[in-house]
């Protein structure tokens, strides 16, 4: 028999990246500009002009794909998602009696 050459798959356990974007990030743009299509697609049927109708949308997704970048950069794969739950985190508890302290 002759000898079979296969390749390992080195990815495993990793998550997904496309063009420098991590994981949610790329659902957030995929979204976006879905968002954009349909936005384009109601200011033509209102009667807007249609460069008009093109400036707005292609800096609208210049924004958006700025923005969902440098929240990839900063964040990371589950950075955004724990800065959210930070901020659910109370930062002091006010206790007006010493009664739950008291209990055994």
């Amino acid at each position: 028999m002759s000898n079979s050459v296969y390749s390992i798959n080195k990815g495993i356990n990793q998550s997904i990246e496309f063009k420098g974007l991590k994981a949610q990030y790329i659902w957030y743009l995929g979204g976006g500009v879905v968002g954009l299509m349909i936005l384009f697609a109601a200011l033509y049927i209102i009667g807007v002009p249609s460069l008009i109708c093109i400036g707005f949308i292609g800096t609208a997704g210049g924004f958006l794909v700025f923005k969902i970048y440098r929240m990839s950069n900063t964040y990371g794969e589950y950075g955004m998602m724990k800065a959210l739950a930070k901020k659910q985190i109370p930062k002091w508890i006010k206790v007006y009696s010493r009664e739950v302290f008291m209990k055994i």
